[in-house]
């Protein structure tokens, strides 16, 4: 990024490895060669994203794989990169441990959505396409407004297709044998942090 008289700045285009090698501290995802924003993740998005992770590390990690959280950057086209809040890699199909830049294509992504209209998009139309591009198989979209789990699975013409829909009880995952998520059990981890988050605000306050 460079700095122009007044003040604006002009983005500059980098490549992936470029992208790749920045310092952990500079955000964002490579967007058409450009560096783009990245959401801002509340409190209760990470809440949601680390339980997740429980749940997928344990199902993973006897089948020989690996889950990758947010800081992992995933080549997703020539001159575009994302950051799934979760990605999960099966035997065979692992990253090198000093991979900065993973051209390896996940078997699933997880993007927990934010409520900002952009973020919407983001998740449900621009992430939706680089993924199906990238061959990533299987992308899970997680609202925590409507406390909803939906599952897309990539089709042989290369576009995603829904392969399940749900906000309750136990919810076994396409694509994933023996993956069961308890989607009472995650709401109810949800409802018990925002109440120790309202009494902690009260306390404060006293």
């Amino acid at each position: 990024m460079s700095h122009l008289a007044g003040g604006a700045t002009r983005l500059r285009a980098m490549s992936l490895e470029e992208w790749a090698d920045l310092d952990d501290d500079v955000e964002g995802e490579l967007v058409d060669g450009v560096l783009e924003e990245e959401e801002m993740p509340s409190f209760l998005h990470e809440v949601i994203v680390s339980l997740l992770n429980e749940t997928l590390r344990r199902w993973v990690r006897s089948r020989g794989g690996q889950v990758a959280s947010s800081e992992a950057k995933i080549a997703v086209g020539p001159r575009r990169g994302r950051k799934p809040d979760l990605s999960v890699y099966v035997r065979g199909h692992v990253p090198r441990l000093d991979d900065r830049l993973i051209r390896i294509a996940p078997h699933a992504v997880v993007e927990v959505a934010s409520p900002r209209p952009r973020d919407v998009r983001r998740d449900r139309v621009d992430k939706t396409a680089d993924y199906a591009r990238a061959g990533i198989r299987y992308y899970w979209i997680v609202d925590p407004r409507l406390r909803s789990l939906e599952v897309f699975e990539l089709t042989d013409a290369g576009k995603y297709a829904l392969a399940l829909a749900a906000s309750e009880g136990q919810a076994r995952i396409p694509g994933c044998p023996g993956l069961v998520v308890d989607l009472d059990a995650l709401w109810a981890e949800v409802d018990t942090a925002e109440r120790r988050s309202v009494h902690s605000r009260r306390k404060t306050r006293e």
